[in-house]
């Protein structure tokens, strides 16, 4: 067997759980269950081992965690303020691309047009190489209409940074509102309303 070839079937119950265990510790980014069943080999069940491994690790100082359609590994939620480590940003978000950023995450998929319509304000190519520089967003479908604009979606890397299972979990607009969020301003306290639906997958400065 060759380095990074499939396990197998031979394995039993308890190895295939040690080498998912493995598996996820290993990566530094979430994995799907189609890639862990390639490595786990052919008759592996890769939902139900992630299942039972999720319940060992439930209360623990890690968790197994889904994001979207990924595992992963992370601190337990009440552990991690104490693990927190203050780091330094060499480029602070600009309320442009925070604005930004909450646009796309709750129409997407948005094209610039319609980024720009809801802020009413041109958005600056910089915003969204900031976001893109980040992992938070990148390139959607075109859209069927003239010109073929590109539209703009979330990535997994954005709901696992913010703690976020799915889009579902995406707070409301009050929530972020009071967290400091969003200012007062009307165009954007329609983020809710007017835009996509988020399971559907200038004053720059």
């Amino acid at each position: 067997m060759t380095e990074g070839d499939p396990v197998g079937s031979d394995m039993d119950h308890e190895q295939q759980l040690r080498l998912l265990e493995a598996l996820l510790f290993a990566s530094s980014e979430p994995l799907d269950e189609a890639t862990l069943g390639a490595r786990l080999g052919q008759g592996s069940n890769p939902r139900r081992l992630l299942a039972e491994l999720a319940d060992r690790y439930a209360g623990r100082g890690v968790v197994l965690v889904r994001t979207e359609h990924r595992w992963a590994f992370r601190t337990a939620p009440d552990l991690a303020p104490r693990l927190r480590l203050q780091e330094e940003v060499s480029r602070k978000l600009s309320r442009a691309a925070i604005e930004t950023l909450a646009i796309i995450a709750y129409h997407q998929p948005v094209t610039r047009g319609e980024i720009e319509s809801i802020r009413g304000v041109a958005t600056s190519k910089g915003t969204l190489d900031l976001l893109m520089e980040n992992n938070w967003i990148k390139p959607g479908r075109r859209r069927e209409a003239p010109g073929r604009p590109l539209t703009w979606i979330t990535t997994d890397h954005f709901l696992d940074h913010f703690g976020l299972s799915s889009l579902r979990d995406l707070p409301g607009v009050e929530d972020l509102r009071a967290a400091g969020m969003l200012d007062p301003r009307p165009v954007l306290t329609a983020l809710r309303g007017g835009g996509g639906d988020p399971d559907g997958a200038g004053d720059e400065g």
